[in-house]
C-alpha cells in the first residue's frame, strides 16, 4: 500500500485561518491554535452583528421620524397608522430621510395623512 502524504491539507487549512486572522493583534494572528480561536469568535461576532445593523439602523430611523412628527403634533405610531389608512406605502428609511432633508415635504406629507 502506498503511503499517503497529508501536509497539503493541513498545510491549506493552516494557511487559511492565518489570512483570515491577518489583522488581529499579537500572538492572535501568528499562532494557528490562538488565531483559529480568535477567527472562529470573529465571525461568530460578524454573524451576529449583521443582525444587530439592521435592528440599529431601524431603531434610529423611527428616532428621527418620532422627532420630525412631534412638531407637527402627532407621534409616530399616529403617523404610522394614518398613513396606511391614506394608503401611502414608505418605508421607515424614506420617511426618515425625507424628515432629515426635505422638512417641507415631510410636512406636506403630515398634513396629507391627517386628513
Amino acid at each position: 500500500m502506498t503511503r499517503v502524504k497529508r501536509g497539503n491539507v493541513a498545510r491549506k487549512r493552516r494557511k487559511q485561518v492565518l489570512n483570515l486572522a491577518s489583522g488581529f493583534r499579537g500572538s492572535s494572528s501568528k499562532l494557528f491554535r490562538t488565531a483559529q480561536q480568535q477567527t472562529m469568535k470573529s465571525l461568530s461576532y460578524s454573524y451576529r452583528d449583521r443582525q444587530q445593523k439592521k435592528r440599529e439602523f431601524c431603531g434610529l430611523w423611527i428616532t428621527r421620524i418620532n422627532a420630525a412628527v412631534r412638531s407637527h403634533g402627532l407621534n409616530y405610531n399616529e403617523f404610522r397608522h394614518h398613513l396606511k389608512k391614506s394608503g401611502i406605502q414608505l418605508n421607515r428609511k424614506v420617511l426618515s430621510q425625507v424628515a432629515l432633508r426635505d422638512q417641507q415635504a415631510f410636512a406636506e406629507l403630515v398634513e396629507l395623512v391627517k386628513k
